[in-house]
């Protein structure tokens, strides 16, 4: 199998006055093409600070991070930036939409970085929003939309790039529990569509939609299981 993301021996401390703090302490994990991850583990574990890493926001104090063949761990500020724009889709839990734009121009936006022309960029934003059910809405501003319909914007423009990797940084926790089952049942079909998922959540019941589970205690995975092992 072809791994998209394979870390070796990843530690990342933060300097707090003159003394190194450790938070994460050696992960060593291999995520490979088309999996569900979630990632789940107490406040504290490393969980957020191992997804910067993820999605190259912050790079390791030590080990080594391939991202599709490449070595990200020692990349440049400036080539990180390129590879998140290329490689990652990203999902919040804050949906960072421009609230001046439309549904259809938001999911637009890293089309823009991306030097894609606006008869393009305008085709791939209605494709994007027509796999999360929106393209009816393209033309609407985010006040004119559910919380539900917002998330599912920043999913269509997390997906816009056609990224080989989709990170979602606990992407329900401000949605209701009925519109949390429908964004996650989303995520499902990009999953099944072909693209590698790598969600964060501390919520069973959204980390049971993946078809592995890696949970991490005190900076060290705790337990990597895949579905047919994981009892929810």
């Amino acid at each position: 199998m072809e791994s998209v993301i394979s870390l070796k021996d990843i530690q990342k401390a933060y300097i707090m006055g003159k003394q190194p703090i450790p938070v994460l302490k050696g992960i060593s994990l291999d995520i490979y093409r088309n999996e569900y991850v979630a990632l789940m583990g107490p406040s504290g574990s490393g969980k957020s600070t191992l997804m910067n890493i993820l999605g190259c926001l912050d790079s390791p104090t030590g080990g080594q991070y391939i991202l599709n063949g490449q070595d990200v761990s020692k990349m440049s500020d400036d080539a990180l930036a390129d590879v998140r724009n290329n490689e990652i889709g990203f999902v919040f839990q804050q949906f960072n939409l421009l609230p001046r734009l439309s549904a259809a121009e938001n999911v637009a936006l890293p089309l823009i970085y991306a030097g894609i022309s606006k008869k393009e960029r305008i085709e791939r934003a209605m494709e994007a929003l027509k796999k999360v059910g929106l393209a009816d809405r393209s033309h609407h501003k985010s006040n004119e939309l559910s919380g539900g319909q917002i998330q599912r914007v920043a999913i269509a423009r997390a997906i816009v790039n056609n990224p080989s990797l989709l990170l979602a940084d606990e992407p329900t926790g401000n949605l209701d529990t009925k519109t949390s089952v429908e964004v996650m049942e989303i995520f499902s079909k990009i999953q099944e569509a072909g693209n590698t998922v790598v969600l964060v959540t501390h919520e069973e019941d959204i980390a049971a939609y993946a078809k592995r589970v890696v949970r991490l205690r005190d900076g060290l995975i705790e337990t990597d299981k895949t579905k047919e092992l994981v009892t929810i």
